[in-house]
């Protein structure tokens, strides 16, 4: 039958919760699970991964790390798994749980309440690993190191991830308008010099969506992730780049998206959080440069970018741009360090 497994009170008893932590603990993630099943190009990329894969799931015992609403879990049991341990650390996992009965699939899908990382499971070994590990800029708020360490635990020697690559690239955008809505703005508020406002400003990338028709330079791959052989060490990103201009116009801004790849499926799946394709619930990560660059067609931006994460629970996010400029218009020199978390 389905259950959930409830985390200790620290006394060797199971924590039962009450019915006003039920409410504002799951209550709390119900916009943010709501936007993951919205997002088409997320949500229908794992299930064209999963349910094209049957022969792979047949059969198979499958972890699914932090199941949320319990929709991969099902995926899976639909392509044939045999049993899903669905693992997932906030309260939704009992709306979940209401899920799996009412699509009669309760005795193919064991939820555990936990953190993945102190959770036992009753086996030792899984086929396959399903987890939406990817955070906004690849690395911010993700389950990367979470997934590294359910593998070194319970995969099984031949088993896989899924999805198991993932490509960061960046590029140039033009984004006056936004600049002077976002920066420039303090420099006059309602009759106040609040200029001092603009290095806050500056130093917190944006979360947003750019159009494709603001990006004016190549994009540059500056970071290559596979699971099945990283180490939790990938977590810090150091690389050179150069982006070549595609029009005649001011760089305002550096942009980072991603892009995944389920390689391991029976017929491989990717998708691109890119400016240029559809919309994803991760949208671009926006650097805002602090002086605009001039760009002529087909002048060079060459720099370096650092990036990685700290904090008590991994949820900040340093990254460091620094970046050379020799243009016909002029030449520039930058560096910044950008804080998001």
């Amino acid at each position: 039958r389905s259950r959930t497994v409830a985390m200790s009170d620290g006394a060797g008893q199971p924590k039962e919760m009450t019915s006003a932590e039920f409410y504002f603990d799951s209550n709390s993630h119900f916009g943010t699970h709501e936007e993951l099943l919205k997002d088409r190009i997320r949500t229908r990329s794992f299930m064209r991964a999963i349910i094209n894969s049957k022969s792979l799931f047949k059969g198979k015992t499958v972890l699914d790390i932090g199941a949320g609403t319990g929709i991969l879990s099902m995926f899976a049991v639909k392509a044939g798994a045999k049993h899903v341990y669905a693992v997932e650390s906030s309260g939704i996992v009992h709306i979940a749980q209401a899920v799996v009965k009412a699509n009669g699939m309760a005795d193919n899908i064991t939820l555990i309440k936990g953190k993945m990382e102190e959770v036992k499971l009753d086996v030792e070994k899984v086929d396959i690993i399903l987890c939406d590990w990817m955070g906004y800029m690849l690395i911010q708020e993700s389950m990367i190191e979470t997934v590294i360490d359910a593998r070194d635990r319970y995969l099984a020697k031949d088993g896989i991830i899924l999805p198991d690559k993932a490509n960061l690239y960046i590029c140039g955008i033009e984004d006056a308008d936004y600049k002077e809505q976002r920066i420039d703005f303090w420099d006059n508020v309602y009759g106040f010099n609040m200029s001092c406002m603009k290095e806050g400003s500056l130093t917190e990338p944006l979360i947003d969506m750019c159009q494709p028709q603001q990006v004016i330079t190549s994009c540059a791959r500056i970071y290559s992730l596979d699971l099945s052989t990283a180490t939790k060490d990938c977590m810090k990103i150091t690389a050179p780049f150069t982006i070549k201009s595609q029009s005649h116009d001011f760089c305002h801004a550096l942009v980072l998206h991603f892009d995944v790849s389920f390689s391991k499926a029976l017929t491989p799946v990717h998708f691109s959080t890119g400016p240029q394709v559809q919309y994803t619930h991760w949208k671009q990560s926006v650097f805002y440069l602090d002086e605009p660059i001039p760009f002529h067609v087909h002048e060079d931006l060459s720099g370096t970018i650092s990036m990685h994460v700290e904090g008590e629970k991994k949820e900040k996010t340093i990254v460091k741009i620094e970046s050379k400029f020799k243009g016909k218009a002029q030449s520039l020199v930058q560096s910044r360090t950008y804080k998001y978390g």
